[in-house]
C-alpha cells in the first residue's frame, strides 16, 4: 500500500514539475510577443516622428549694420543631416524586422530551437543597429542644442524648437524600443544560465 502511495505522489510530483515547465514556456512566450510587439511599435513609431519633423522658420539675416535685415525662410527637414537620415533607417529596419519576428514567433511558437537562436542573434543585431543610430541622432541633437564654439557651430535648437523637440522624442522613443529589444537577448541569456 505504502508503494502504492509512494508511486501516486511522484507521479503528481512529476505532473507538478511538467506544469510549472509548461508555465515558464506560456510566460516566456507571452513575454517574447509582448516584447516584439512593444519593439514594433516603438521603432515605427520613431520612424514616423522623425520622418514627419520638419519645420519651416523667417529668420532675419544681417548683411550689413548699415542696411535692414533680410528675412529669409528657412526649414529644417530631417533628411538634411546624414546622421538623422542614419536614425531613421536604422529605425525602420529595426521596426521591419520586428514585424517579421513577430509573425515567425506567432507562427513558431517555440517548436523550432534553431530559428529562436537565430532571432537571438538578430535581437542582438538589432540592439546595435538601434544604438548606432540613436547615439547618431543624439550627436547630432547636442550640436544643435549647444552648438560647438570651437568650430564656430552655431546652436539652432533656439530657433528651430518644436524640430529639436519632435527629434528628442523620436530618439527617446527609439532607445525604449532598443530597450525591448535587448531584453529579448538578455532575458533567455539569463534564463540559459540559471538552469546551468
Amino acid at each position: 500500500m505504502e508503494g502504492s502511495d509512494y508511486y501516486k505522489r511522484s507521479s503528481y510530483e512529476v505532473e507538478g514539475a511538467e506544469s510549472k515547465e509548461m508555465g515558464k514556456a506560456v510566460s516566456m512566450s507571452a513575454y517574447d510577443l509582448v516584447m516584439r510587439v512593444l519593439a514594433f511599435v516603438l521603432t515605427l513609431s520613431a520612424a514616423i516622428v522623425i520622418a514627419a519633423d520638419k519645420q519651416t522658420k523667417v529668420i532675419p539675416i544681417q548683411l550689413s549694420d548699415s542696411l535692414p535685415p533680410l528675412y529669409v525662410p528657412l526649414t529644417a527637414k530631417w533628411n538634411q543631416m546624414s546622421a538623422i537620415l542614419y536614425f531613421l533607417v536604422t529605425n525602420a529596419i529595426a521596426c521591419t524586422y520586428g514585424a517579421l519576428s513577430l509573425v515567425v514567433a506567432l507562427v513558431n511558437r517555440g517548436k523550432s530551437k534553431g530559428l529562436w537562436t537565430l532571432m537571438t542573434v538578430l535581437d542582438a543585431i538589432m540592439v546595435a543597429l538601434l544604438f548606432s543610430g540613436n547615439g547618431a541622432a543624439a550627436a547630432v541633437g547636442v550640436l544643435g542644442y549647444k552648438g560647438n564654439s570651437h568650430v564656430n557651430w552655431k546652436k539652432v535648437c533656439n530657433v528651430f524648437d518644436k524640430f529639436c523637440g519632435q527629434m528628442a522624442v523620436s530618439i527617446g522613443v527609439s532607445l525604449i524600443g532598443s530597450l525591448a529589444f535587448l531584453l529579448l537577448v538578455v532575458i533567455p541569456v539569463v534564463r540559459l544560465h540559471r538552469r546551468a
